[in-house]
């Protein structure tokens, strides 16, 4: 690999860092609560993180959007997407029932209770930037471009699978690295199967909207 796309590569890291490690949550509302109240400012900065990397690609690296993944969906991945969201939604049954118990863990439900209190079409923002934020920072563009710097399919999807999990630790306390473990795990899987990011973004809302709208 070139000395230029490797930077570029190494550059591009930082996202996934930021996402997976810096309270953006906290710093949105500081900055924005006045002006937007203390729902929507908590969205600003990832979807700030978010467009930010689509420019990063198409305007540093020079690169079409379809090198991280947007690609026109088919039939099989909007099949393979619905059955993802529903083994997502499913899973959680033994986890809740048979995990947690076993290890003595409890799901943080002052924070789910708060965002089922929330206005409902902050609710839909929410999935939706979660879905769309999440798939790509932490599925499209790093599984891509950590496999073109190492070689290494599996280690891509298992470093980013890690970020992915640790970044849920802050807001939902240490059960729910289980849940997002589990739903990371087969999100990666979906993404490596299928490099189509979309299908991982219709998945990860179709879970998150069982969860949160329903």
């Amino acid at each position: 690999m070139k000395a230029r796309p490797r930077i570029t590569i190494l550059t591009g890291g930082l996202f996934l860092l930021i996402a997976a490690f810096a309270p953006l949550d906290t710093w949105g509302q500081r900055l924005f609560g006045r002006a937007l109240g203390p729902n929507y400012s908590r969205e600003v900065l990832w979807w700030i993180l978010t467009l930010g990397l689509y420019a990063y690609v198409l305007c540093v690296e020079r690169r079409a959007l379809s090198s991280i993944g947007f690609k026109r969906l088919r039939f099989l991945d909007i099949v393979l997407a619905v059955v993802t969201a529903a083994l997502l939604v499913a899973g959680f049954i033994p986890i809740e029932l048979l995990v947690f118990p076993w290890l003595h863990l409890h799901i943080n439900m002052g924070v789910y209770d708060m965002l089922k209190h929330t206005p409902f079409q902050y609710r839909v923002l929410l999935v939706t930037r979660a879905a769309v934020a999440e798939e790509t920072i932490f599925r499209g563009y790093s599984i891509e471009r950590l496999e073109e710097w190492s070689g290494s399919r599996l280690l891509a999807g298992a470093v980013t699978w890690a970020a992915f999990t640790y970044a849920h630790l802050q807001s939902w306390g240490a059960a729910q690295l289980i849940v997002a473990g589990y739903g990371g795990l087969l999100l990666t899987i979906l993404y490596l199967w299928r490099r189509n990011l979309g299908a991982n973004m219709l998945a990860h809302w179709l879970a998150d909207a069982a969860g949160f709208l329903l």
